[in-house]
């Protein structure tokens, strides 16, 4: 019998040898790879003020800042804040400073059962507005823009609303306001997470922040990676394969997986109000949320916004986002959309220079 190699036409035969040779340089790559060759949030920052568990951090600022005041960043409590600065050339903050903004960016620190009574009102009318207090202070400025990515769209909104005093330009990315809008949208991948909140009975939630004290990241991590089950199973496979002899690649495929395998716990009571105020019974969109006996009227964000979206978000569809138009109390409101996913918005080459350059020239013509 002729051997397999044989009988294979020469471009089947120069298949294998390429996919033996990229293997193979793989696997030299993956054996030199160490630790320290994987890092993330390597821009240079300083902590200045810290409350709790939560650190205030201030990036060394531009060589050349414009006339502008700060921005605070605000990320979410389900995920580490490093992702807008996971690597070198893919980093919004490096953008930003680039462009001669400063900024800030708050931590919330790693929650355990000790935390289990942290409301949304201890992150909004406690660690934001202390960390605005601070920065205000610092610079001599009676207001400052602030930028919230995701959950911490939401709080940087219920600050904003119940603050209005404080915020010169409210900046939000991929951030939900109308949690239920989904149930509208015709794109059947949208709104994952949504759908898998509201099969939630509310007796669940508090059994699970009973249970716990926290929302575990592991459990998030995990409900996160059901919402795409085809690339969570293929991106050991055939996704390291496409990048496993390109050393850049590589290590950004690495850095993302690092950050994803980094997912801290959220605080019990605020996940609580997360989960049913919020995905569940839609309050904030009906100015029917309230922090510390307080509703949050979207009506009194009267300063200029700037909505980002992704095109192609899962985890928190367009529609939901895109509600806010209706909802504020400015006729200076400004939507971007961009291409991609959740996370590519901030990482994507597609991305970069869009979001980081659209958001500097929208705070420029504001001056």
């Amino acid at each position: 019998m002729e051997s397999l190699m044989n009988i294979l036409p020469q471009d089947a035969l120069n298949e294998v040898s390429d996919m033996q040779a990229k293997l193979a340089e793989g696997i030299r790559l993956m054996g030199e790879i160490r630790e320290q060759d994987v890092q993330i949030g390597t821009t240079q920052k300083e902590a200045v003020l810290q409350q709790d568990k939560v650190v205030l951090y201030r990036y060394t600022p531009p060589e050349k800042p414009r006339d502008m005041v700060p921005v605070l960043m605000t990320y979410a409590l389900v995920g580490r804040f490093t992702m807008v600065d996971l690597q070198e050339d893919r980093s919004l903050v490096r953008n930003l400073l680039s462009r001669g903004i400063e900024v800030y960016i708050l931590d919330w620190g790693n929650p355990s059962r000790a935390d289990r009574f942290l409301t949304m009102e201890d992150y909004v009318e406690g660690y934001i507005a202390e960390a605005v207090d601070f920065i205000c202070d610092s610079h001599g400025v009676d207001r400052i823009n602030i930028m919230g990515i995701c959950e911490g769209g939401v709080l940087a909104t219920c600050y904003t609303a119940l603050n209005p005093n404080f915020v010169e330009n409210l900046i939000l990315t991929v951030t939900p306001i109308d949690f239920h809008a989904d149930k509208e949208d015709s794109s059947v991948y949208h709104g994952f997470i949504n759908l898998w909140t509201r099969s939630l009975a509310p007796k669940d939630v508090d059994q699970l922040i009973e249970a716990f004290g926290i929302l575990p990241g592991d459990l998030m991590g995990s409900v996160f990676s059901m919402m795409t089950p085809i690339r969570s199973l293929t991106k050991y496979n055939l996704g390291l394969l496409d990048v496993i002899d390109n050393e850049k690649k590589l290590l950004n495929f690495l850095r993302m997986e690092k950050w994803l395998a980094d997912r801290p716990h959220h605080a019990g009571e605020a996940a609580k109000q997360w989960l049913k105020d919020l995905y569940q019974d839609n309050k904030l969109i009906n100015n029917e949320f309230e922090l510390a006996g307080k509703k949050v009227d979207l009506g009194r964000i009267r300063m200029p916004v700037l909505n980002v979206y992704a095109s192609d978000d899962h985890i928190i569809p367009p529609s939901c986002s895109r509600a806010l138009a209706k909802r504020v109390g400015t006729n200076d409101y400004t939507e971007l959309e961009l291409p991609g996913g959740h996370i590519g918005v901030f990482v994507s080459g597609k991305s970069q220079g869009r979001l980081g350059g659209g958001i500097v020239d929208w705070l420029e013509e504001r001056k």
